[in-house]
Formats: C-alpha cells, sequence, structure tokens
C-alpha cells in the first residue's frame, strides 16, 4: 500500500470515528447521579408508606447502574426488581402492559398470549421504561409490596427526575 492510500485510509478512518463520537456525544445516556435519585425518591415514598422494596435501575444496554435493597426487603424480591428493570428497559412499555397483553384486560383475552414464556418477560406491575424525548435511556424495576405499589414506586421516581430527563 503506497503513502498516499495509507493516509487516505487513515483520514478517513478518524472522519467515521468522529462521526461516531459525535452521534453518542448527543444521544440521551442516563446518568449514575440520576438513577442513584431515583433510587433514593423510590425509598423515601416506600419508607413514608411502610413499604420494604428492592429497586433496580439499568441502563439502555439493560446493565445495573444502581441497585437498592431496604432493610427487610423480601430477598426474593432483589431478583424481580432487576428482571423487571431489565425487561423495562428493552420494550417502551411497563411490565403492567406486558402482563395485559399476555394476559388481557377488562375480561379480555390478552392477544399475545405465548409472551410470558419467552425468558426475561416480566408480567405484572413494578417495571417501567425510562425514556427522555422518546427514546429510552434505561428501565426501573421495584419489588417488595403489591404490583400496584412497586409501580407507584416507580412512578414517583422517574417523576422525581423528569426535569434531568431532557
Amino acid at each position: 500500500m503506497s503513502k498516499s492510500s495509507a493516509g487516505c485510509l487513515a483520514a478517513a478512518s478518524l472522519l467515521l470515528c468522529t462521526a461516531a463520537a459525535h452521534a453518542l456525544d448527543r444521544m440521551p445516556v442516563l446518568s449514575l447521579d440520576t438513577a442513584q435519585t431515583m433510587s433514593r425518591t423510590c425509598e423515601t415514598l416506600a419508607k413514608a408508606k411502610g413499604w420494604r422494596m428492592n429497586i433496580a435501575v439499568v441502563d439502555a444496554g439493560t446493565n445495573l447502574i444502581v441497585f437498592s435493597r431496604m432493610d427487610q426487603a423480601f430477598l426474593g424480591s432483589s431478583d424481580i426488581a432487576i428482571r423487571k428493570a431489565k425487561f423495562s428497559g428493552s420494550f417502551p412499555f411497563s411490565t403492567r402492559y406486558a402482563g395485559e397483553l399476555t394476559f388481557g384486560k377488562d375480561g379480555k383475552p390478552g392477544p399475545v398470549p405465548g409472551l410470558a414464556d419467552i425468558p426475561g418477560v416480566v408480567t405484572f406491575a413494578g417495571g417501567l421504561p425510562i425514556l427522555v424525548a422518546g427514546v429510552q435511556v434505561g428501565g426501573i424495576g421495584v419489588s417488595g409490596g403489591s404490583p400496584d405499589e412497586d409501580e407507584q414506586c416507580a412512578a414517583a421516581a422517574i417523576d422525581a427526575v423528569k426535569d434531568a430527563l431532557k
């Protein structure tokens, strides 16, 4: 390969890498600080209500960012919270909605009854996607209370950081 060909190849590679890095700079990312604020918000609500929760927050790749297990929270709920977060970090809808797709709602059958048979799918409330301007940046999963309590805690956590997620 000639020096000029090698130079052109190096310049083209640099241009592609720069463009990719620039695209990543514009992609919203869920920060550790935001995830920690979400976890603390959920814990504060849970303490006020007398709930004992496990709280998991994952990024857009469903990698665990924050996990918190409150004192006396069920040990088995740790894994459930993480599964809820990972599911909701993978799909732009709640775990409650996955249950409705599978088992139906208001006496009507679910349109996707086999969904619950897919590994990783969670079909009860407590997992919510985290979105920034329509772009999914992660998910939160809460477990330890009733499904409605879990979802209420997750929703409060997202609401607490909505301005940081813009």
